[in-house]
């Protein structure tokens, strides 16, 4: 056939479509060749699926032998939909696992697949490194986050690493003394943490109070000596500025916390002074930090000693001279409000008395004063609060210290000569004398007189026992005492103003009515006394003179009398002054109060020591009396011993009647008086042997 032209000319080939179709067949067979060629394989079968696995382990029953004890296989299928897990298939964690039923066990799963950041924390922490040494007891991730197949967010409060549980997850371990005890460690701390401020906050519903992970982090714990550690030293500030970041900015600027900032190993960190897992309320009598607890321990762990002073030149025992001083003795007895450490220094903000910013720079010390004691005056505030005040102390107060010593070799001297005198009369009177009961009938006080005599004696022992249970608070006394500083204060002043009336009275009382002016008359010394004093001693030594003979009052009741009114002069002036220290102080310097506080302190001794020593050797063991002279109570006493002590007495006659009564407390004229005395004395003399 020929190819023809038609129409416009176009081209008719008949054999075209025949070559375009072989064409395109081989174009496919080339390209199906290596499909056609390749072997034929099975095909891939299904993943498994949670359902499959939860066909056998949703069986409660369902357990394997491990060791001679059956290990349950169960899967709570409810509990693990409701997991934070439950979205994921079991073949997601149990990886090796390619069907079911399945012989082998399948091999731990491995938390890192998914988790590798808390992995490579955890790997880095002590529990980690425990494990690697063989302690089998250590934390992995099951013990703290529950099993895998329960695991909850930590924002569910049923979770076990939820805040509120934490403390309780953590003590499963840390609370168990087999636990603690088999890796060398102790289960308090866990219990100290329970009882502390933080731990009972939580357990009483507190969302921010710390709990472990907030001061040893959750997965890269670490040892207190590691650097990287949040309770490392040097790293505690920052730890608790977490939750405290007033506190820190405080103590940053603070001496301890610039200390701290140049690595000074010595200087103290928040736990030091609060404790670490037994942190309480600076409320809490427990606390280590309460007003009481920190002079006797916190503080004075560095500044008693002489690690400071040697190390860094700074003064020691600051405890001992702050707890010898009114507020560290009132302190000890209680006292809630008294000024400690932390009410002059500071608390975080200490800073040295050279530092302008420090509350007891010159600048600042009348401010600082004058929270307790309004209105002082910079005089009142330069005055001394750790006080070097006990016997054995050396004063740096040159006044004190001279005080100090002549009052302890007065002490010595007088009180050592008082026991000397008495002993030797007591020990010859024993020997001598004779049982008797004589009737009494000498009235030796009226009845004004033992007035006075009760209220001194009342308020002086008030006084002696009130004012040495603040000197000397643990003393058993005081314990007695029952009470605080603010009552034992007011009871010591009332007692004082109580003495102060009866002196003032007694003044008065000398000096309008004849009852007194014969009793001032009959106290008043005379040479006689020093010569009655002389014979004494030589007749209860050697017996080779007469025995002594006084008037109404011997050389031994005029010392005591005029000691006693010297006493009450001395300690109604200083004490007056101590107890008014703000208003004299406008006047006075500061150094004088110093002065009065010692010299009341050892006149109170050397007082006290002289009524035991002196004044009940004459009124319950001078045998001639024993076992009490009943004079103080209703005035009367044997007329057979008033004449053998006091025969210079002209109110007594030389004889009597069983019967009669005699009174030589009645103001009687002086020109009787002494009518009387020129006969007695010739009488006597004469009776003598």
């Amino acid at each position: 056939m020929k190819d023809t032209a038609e129409g416009d000319g176009a081209v008719h080939r008949p054999g075209l479509w025949k070559l375009t179709l072989a064409a395109s067949l081989l174009l496919v067979a080339w390209v199906a060749a290596p499909a056609l060629a390749a072997p034929r394989v099975n095909p891939v079968p299904a993943k498994l699926t949670s359902a499959d696995c939860l066909a056998c382990h949703n069986d409660a029953t369902l357990s394997k032998d491990v060791n001679g004890k059956a290990e349950s296989l169960y899967v709570n299928e409810t509990q693990f939909a409701g997991s934070i897990h439950g979205v994921l298939s079991c073949t997601d964690c149990h990886a090796d696992v390619k069907a079911v039923p399945h012989e082998s066990a399948p091999a731990k799963p491995n938390c890192s697949s998914c988790h590798a950041e808390q992995q490579a924390s955890y790997d880095h922490g002590i529990h980690a490194q425990a494990l690697k040494q063989g302690d089998g007891k250590a934390a992995g991730c099951v013990d703290c986050h529950g099993s895998p197949h329960g695991i909850l967010a930590a924002s569910d409060p049923k979770s076990q690493v939820h805040r509120s549980r934490i403390p309780a997850t953590c003590g499963s371990c840390h609370g168990q003394k087999f636990v603690m005890a088999a890796s060398g460690h102790s289960s308090q701390t866990y219990v100290s943490y329970q009882e502390s401020v933080h731990g009972r906050a939580v357990a009483a519903g507190s969302k921010t109070a710390a709990v472990c992970t907030d001061c040893h982090n959750a997965h890269n714990i670490l040892r207190a000596s590691d650097p990287q550690s949040p309770i490392f030293k040097f790293n505690v500030p920052a730890t608790c500025a977490r939750c405290h970041g007033t506190a820190k900015a405080e103590y940053v600027q603070s001496i301890h916390g610039q200390a701290v900032a140049r690595g000074n190993w010595q200087a103290p960190v928040c736990t030091d002074c609060h404790g670490i897992h037994s942190i309480k309320s600076h409320v809490d009598p427990q606390s280590s930090v309460a007003a009481q607890a920190l002079a006797r321990t916190t503080c004075a762990r560095c500044h008693e000693g002489v690690r400071l002073s040697q190390e860094f030149s700074m003064p020691d025992r600051r405890a001992t001279t702050y707890l010898e001083s009114y507020h560290g003795l009132a302190s000890k007895l209680g006292s809630n409000v008294v000024a400690n450490c932390a009410s002059c220094h500071g608390v975080h903000n200490i800073l040295p008395s050279s530092d302008p910013r420090s509350t007891i720079s010159r600048a600042h010390l009348v401010e600082t004063c004058g929270k307790c004691h309004p209105g002082v005056t910079e005089k009142f505030a330069l005055g001394k609060v750790h006080v070097d005040d006990p016997l054995s102390a050396d004063f740096s107060s040159v006044a004190v210290r001279w005080v100090r010593q002549a009052y302890v070799g007065m002490i010595l001297a007088v009180i050592g000569a008082m026991l000397l005198h008495n002993f030797l009369i007591w020990r010859r009177k024993a020997v001598e004398r004779r049982r008797q009961t004589p009737d009494r009938v000498v009235v030796r006080m009226s009845g004004n007189q033992r007035a006075q005599h009760l209220v001194l004696l009342l308020s002086f022992f008030v006084l002696v026992i009130t004012g040495f249970a603040l000197k000397y608070p643990e003393s058993w006394f005081a314990a007695g005492l029952g009470m605080g500083e603010k009552a034992r204060g007011v009871l010591h002043r009332v007692a004082a103003a109580a003495l102060i009336a009866a002196g003032c009275y007694h003044v008065l009382y000398l000096a309008i009515t004849g009852e007194g002016r014969k009793l001032i008359r009959a106290l008043v010394p005379v040479l006689h006394d020093a010569r009655d004093l002389r014979d004494t001693m030589r007749y209860y030594l050697d017996g080779g003179v007469a025995r002594p003979r006084y008037a109404r009052f011997s050389y031994a009741e005029k010392m005591e009398y005029w000691a006693l009114v010297w006493g009450m002069l001395v300690m109604a002036s200083t004490g007056v002054m101590l107890w008014a220290k703000v208003t004299f102080g406008h006047f006075l310097p500061r150094w004088l109060f110093d002065v009065a506080t010692a010299v009341h302190f050892y006149e109170a001794i050397l007082a006290t020591l002289a009524i035991v020593v002196w004044h009940f050797y004459q009124v319950f063991f001078d045998p001639d009396v024993y076992p009490m002279n009943w004079a103080w109570f209703d005035g009367k006493m044997s007329l057979h011993h008033y004449r053998e002590e006091h025969a210079l007495d002209p109110a007594i006659p030389l004889a009597a009647s069983p019967a009669e009564t005699v009174s030589v407390a009645s103001g009687d004229s002086p020109e009787k008086e002494e009518e009387e005395t020129g006969e007695q004395e010739e009488e006597l003399t004469a009776s003598r042997p």
